[in-house]
């Protein structure tokens, strides 16, 4: 498959699951196993289209790989964070603002 294919898998997966992390911070419990459910499935797919385009890419594993790795990760875990600790809401959006940051930053800037 084509850089495209894994640009836009990563890109559009990574839109699914921020907007479903925000949605986990204010939604009623009854949507818990549908949104993890969607969730999941978004983090799977964003890790085939980061691993696909760093396959393509031929970028081997420089330092800014493994920061993102760990941002997505943490993005990942948010989710059902907002779900457990419904009064930490706040915070979690704010870290998940941060975590997006340090990620878009990992890209373009690509440090180490």
């Amino acid at each position: 498959m084509s850089v495209t294919f894994y640009q836009i898998l990563h890109l559009v997966s990574l839109f699914v699951l921020t907007g479903y992390t925000f949605y986990a911070f204010a939604a009623p419990p009854e949507t818990r196993k549908r949104v993890l459910m969607i969730t999941g499935i978004a983090t799977f797919l964003m890790l085939v289209g980061g691993f696909g385009l760093q396959a393509k890419l031929k970028v081997g594993w420089p330092g800014w790989l493994f920061v993102k790795l760990a941002c997505w990760l943490a993005l990942s875990a948010l989710a059902g964070l907002g779900y457990r600790r419904r009064g930490a809401a706040g915070a979690l959006a704010v870290a998940a603002i941060a975590i997006l940051i340090v990620a878009v930053l990992m890209v373009y800037t690509r440090p180490f």
